[in-house]
């Protein structure tokens, strides 16, 4: 099979070529290198069946020629991160609108298969907890830059649905949550690598808010062979999908269990929310999925437990970097 990867040299999509590598298929990655690297991929430039092109979704005609060579499309394209979101929601809205537009236009030809990555942050404030994809959207005033980014990841899954009831385009929707892993980085505001990071160098560990906001946080690897079931299942079409471990934990005690794990001296500092984005800025207080109905269409459940991703992390940040000192860790003590 060949799957055409946009924002493939991204943290997700660098781990999924892997994988699609991994089990004999052909790779074509799109990233315009906005927030994705070539050193996430510099180990697979040597396979034959990878090829990339340093170039953006909005080159229509390089896309149609992808999307139409590939089998399936895998659009992991976008804006990403709450401090890129808040510091250029321009960028975000039409980055992530008229990307999936452009990708959904392309694909609709050819009637290929497109999974839409889509995120957690669809939920907006929402209180029923855990997550249902059936549930509402509870979206944040339009005056609150933080919610732009929910709102458009919303209308991909309104457009991508339309085009699969009206046009017939197969599509899949998978919604992230917290995917964290080796690759990922913090300067978009991506809480584990920012923490391991900190703790590593014995910086203070900087948790935004109270600390009381508490999220689930999955292995990328498990992530990746969610999204590998999903595309290889028929009735996963025209379906929505949340994709994310129901382990919750709280921010202050993710500071805290890492800064034991890493053996770290690091203090954990709170810093307020107008401090760290905006003034007013707002946030999810709880953010866990239900994963009952992709359990039920593919058998899939996370299995990585987070201290084994916080050691594999904190691994590859000491592999990068040698002004650190090599790790014992494993286990929470």
């Amino acid at each position: 099979m060949r799957v055409l990867i946009t924002g493939g040299a991204g943290f997700i999509g660098s781990h999924l070529a892997e994988a699609l590598l991994a089990r004999g298929d052909e790779v074509l990655i799109l990233d315009n290198l906005s927030t994705g690297s070539m050193e996430n991929i510099r180990h697979l430039k040597t396979n034959p069946r990878l090829h990339y092109w340093i170039d953006s979704v909005m080159n229509k005609r390089l896309l149609a020629e992808l999307v139409d060579e590939s089998d399936v499309v895998i659009h992991l394209a976008a804006a990403v991160g709450v401090r890129l979101i808040v510091e250029s929601p321009v960028h975000t809205i039409d980055t992530n609108i008229r990307g999936t537009e452009l990708v959904l236009q392309a694909a609709q030809k050819k009637k290929k298969t497109v999974f839409i990555a889509s995120t957690s942050e669809v939920y907006g404030k929402s209180t029923q907890i855990p997550f249902d994809e059936d549930g509402d959207l509870v979206m944040g005033p339009t005056c609150k830059g933080r919610w732009s980014y929910a709102a458009s990841k919303a209308l991909d899954e309104f457009l991508a649905l339309a085009y699969y009831k009206e046009k017939k385009l197969p599509v899949v929707i998978g919604r992230f949550f917290n995917t964290i892993g080796p690759r990922q980085i913090g300067r978009y505001g991506m809480v584990v690598p920012n923490f391991v990071r900190q703790a590593l160098d014995g910086n203070p560990i900087t948790v935004f808010g109270t600390g009381k906001q508490s999220r689930c946080f999955c292995y990328v690897g498990d992530v990746v062979q969610a999204l590998l079931k999903l595309i290889d299942t028929p009735a996963a079409v025209g379906q929505v999908f949340n994709i994310g471990s129901s382990e919750e934990i709280s921010i202050e005690d993710l500071a805290e269990m890492i800064r034991r794990q890493l053996k770290s001296s690091s203090e954990i500092k709170y810093v307020p929310y107008d401090q760290a984005y905006e003034e007013g800025f707002e946030d999810m207080l709880r953010r866990v999925p239900s994963t009952q109905k992709i359990q039920k269409h593919i058998a899939w459940r996370a299995s990585t437990p987070l201290d084994i991703t916080i050691d594999m992390i904190a691994r590859y940040f000491v592999e990068k970097r040698e002004d650190l000192v090599p790790l014992e860790v494993g286990s929470n003590e």
